[in-house]
């Protein structure tokens, strides 16, 4: 008899719900792909993770508003104080938190990302995402998928494979109950490929960690339905349509950065893989405001990051990063 897999790890619930929508034919080869990682899951860290979730206390959320900049799961007044700080112990465990922020039950997590100013930027740009389907690609511990969620998504699947990042994200959907939202611990490549069944399908902050940003771009497009949206969000430099920065190792000390074209190149670029009505809607340089440390990420982030004698330039002598965003359709 197989033993039961732990709740933070079991992902049968979410795969009975597929079988009855437009994802079922998506559904089997989706959870062998899970089932085989599961298998060979051997994570030095997997246990103390687990612990955390498991040191979560019981609580049945007051009240959520997933439409605000600080995800709202639950309110001060609706846990004791020794439960709060159980549960403060617990998220303190999953650290660092990159993607938020939240506020759970009175708990505050201040994130390394106010990854809501990005969502600020882009929600008026997207389609509508009122009943999509939506795949968020590199989609860390998920909070632009509850953000998704809140603007009237159908279901939204985000992927990454981090586990701690899926410990996270089932920390917080432990007190927000069966909503149509998922993370799936898979990277880009162990998606099927061809689905063409997404309405809309995000792709973050991953464009510029892909070897082959061409096969990138088809990739994702394989993921849409005829006519559906790409949002692509992605390091971008200054120049015209032949400007590309390759760093030769780090760039603002990432190791695994290697293509950032201008925004008209990145257009060009989406055109010549066959998307239509392409557009750069806004191009932003990141700000120490929406990127630092913090008690909840202790660690060396964008200030760390930039020329400490010019804040336009990084370490290694790059221009700063600056983020595009580009939306696009899929021909019908």
């Amino acid at each position: 008899m197989t033993e039961p897999r732990h709740p933070a790890l079991d992902f049968s619930d979410f795969f009975t719900q597929l079988q009855h929508s437009e994802l079922a034919p998506w559904g089997e080869p989706l959870q062998q792909r899970i089932n085989d990682k599961l298998t060979r899951l051997n994570h030095g860290d997997m246990p103390a993770w687990l612990a955390a979730f498991d040191a979560l206390p019981e609580l049945t959320s007051d009240k959520t508003d997933l439409d605000r900049g600080s995800l709202l799961i639950g309110t001060e007044q609706g846990c004791s104080p020794e439960q709060r700080q159980q549960l403060e112990q617990a998220m303190r465990q999953l650290m660092p938190w990159r993607k938020g922020p939240y506020s759970v039950f009175g708990v505050d997590i201040d994130t390394e990302w106010r990854s809501d100013m990005k969502w600020d930027r882009l929600k008026d740009s997207i389609a509508p995402l009122h009943n999509r389907n939506v795949l968020d690609i590199g989609c860390g511990n998920g909070y632009h998928c509850w953000r998704m969620l809140a603007a009237g998504a159908r279901r939204v699947i985000g992927i990454d494979p981090s586990w701690k990042f899926l410990l996270q994200f089932r920390a917080l959907k432990k007190y927000l109950g069966e909503l149509p939202v998922e993370l799936l611990p898979l990277g880009i490549e162990e998606l099927p490929q061809k689905m063409q069944i997404f309405d809309t399908v995000f792709s973050m902050g991953v464009f510029y960690h892909r070897r082959s940003p061409i096969d990138h771009l088809l990739e994702l497009q394989s993921f849409l339905r005829p006519g559906g949206e790409l949002v692509l969000e992605t390091l971008v430099i200054d120049g015209d349509a032949q400007q590309m920065l390759l760093p030769a190792d780090r760039y603002a000390q990432m190791r695994n950065v290697w293509f950032l074209p201008s925004a008209e190149a990145l257009c060009g670029w989406l055109e010549r893989c066959g998307y239509q009505q392409v557009r750069c809607v806004d191009i932003n340089q990141t700000s120490t405001e929406e990127q630092r440390a913090t008690d909840w990420m202790q660690y060396h982030s964008l200030a760390q990051f930039l020329d400490p004698d010019d804040p336009n330039r990084t370490v290694e002598g790059y221009p700063a990063p600056k983020r595009g965003l580009f939306i696009a359709q899929r021909p019908y």
